[in-house]
């Protein structure tokens, strides 16, 4: 075996995850990409001590600190491939000969799937998001909208009204029932229906295939997530969340294939910034702790 433990993602799920096993003096490996999730937006927000900061920096201190300690080495590339031997893993590189470890923490994270609605790619992270909590106050109680993507997007229009009058845009993608029509009525959320066209404007626009236009401070939408598909290599249980499949763990981040734990936005139904960190603590202690009396 190359090390105890291959780290596959090293943003803030992966660091946290590492930094337990590096305190046991447990010999780890972080092979990552470099594309964390939250890369398009300019600060994090929510994170205890780190509201405001940018994610990269975070992301950076975090590195930092976690390569301070002597058992732990970093590769910057991408994994290609996963698989399991009788004494545990062996992980197999875009660039560089594949690793062994006896034990896989999977913090990948996951891709979202954006609505091809043209001029929304180039705004994701800096006037279209997807979490209230993380971007919602910075809004400043202006004019916010949600654009439906299907029913789900009414869980966020019921929600916004907290950070800014709320318009829902259905765009033809599901239409309320009488039930749902009285909710948002008692929010005090707009309904406009009718297909959307294009986001345009200096000031984020919403512009109907009709010509109505719609000026906003921000524009919320529900992506569809995809895990990395390593999970599904090894053969880890999925399970179906609101906004996509992820992997299915314990308590302790431990996944259906023993030896393996996931953490972060690829083993939860929804993600954020401290979540993960809390995931990827978990998953390091669990996995320290298997290595320690033989588990999985």
């Amino acid at each position: 075996m190359d090390c105890d433990v291959i780290i596959i993602g090293g943003s803030y799920a992966g660091l946290s995850a590492g930094l337990p096993l590096a305190r046991a003096r447990r010999s780890v490996l972080v092979v990552d990409a470099g594309e964390r999730r939250n890369r398009f937006a300019p600060h994090a927000h929510g994170f205890l001590t780190q509201d405001g900061v940018p994610p990269a920096d975070i992301a950076a201190e975090g590195r930092a600190q976690l390569m301070d300690y002597t058992t732990v080495d970093w590769l910057n590339t991408e994994v290609s491939a996963v698989r399991t031997l009788p004494e545990g893993f062996e992980v197999a590189l875009r660039h560089g000969a594949p690793r062994r470890a006896r034990r896989l923490i999977l913090a990948a994270g996951v891709r979202d799937e954006l609505p091809a609605l043209p001029g929304l790619a180039e705004r994701w992270g800096l006037q279209v998001f997807h979490c209230p909590y993380c971007h919602g106050y910075e809004l400043h109680e202006g004019a916010v909208g949600v654009l439906a993507v299907s029913e789900l997007s009414l869980h966020q229009a019921l929600m916004l009204p907290d950070w800014g009058a709320t318009c829902l845009f259905l765009n033809d993608s599901f239409e309320p029932t009488a039930e749902q029509l009285a909710q948002l009525q008692a929010r005090r959320v707009d309904l406009v229906r009718g297909p959307v066209a294009r986001l345009a404007g200096e000031r984020l626009t919403v512009v109907m295939r009709d010509g109505r236009s719609f000026a906003l401070d921000g524009l919320f939408i529900a992506t569809r997530t995809h895990p990395s598909p390593l999970a599904a290599q090894l053969g880890c249980e999925m399970a179906e969340g609101p906004m996509g499949r992820f992997v299915k763990t314990d308590e302790m981040k431990a996944t259906s294939v023993p030896g393996v734990f996931a953490c972060g936005d690829l083993a939860r139904p929804t993600g954020s910034l401290p979540l993960a960190v809390g995931d990827g603590a978990m998953a390091g202690v669990a996995a320290h702790r298997s290595l320690m009396f033989g588990l999985g």
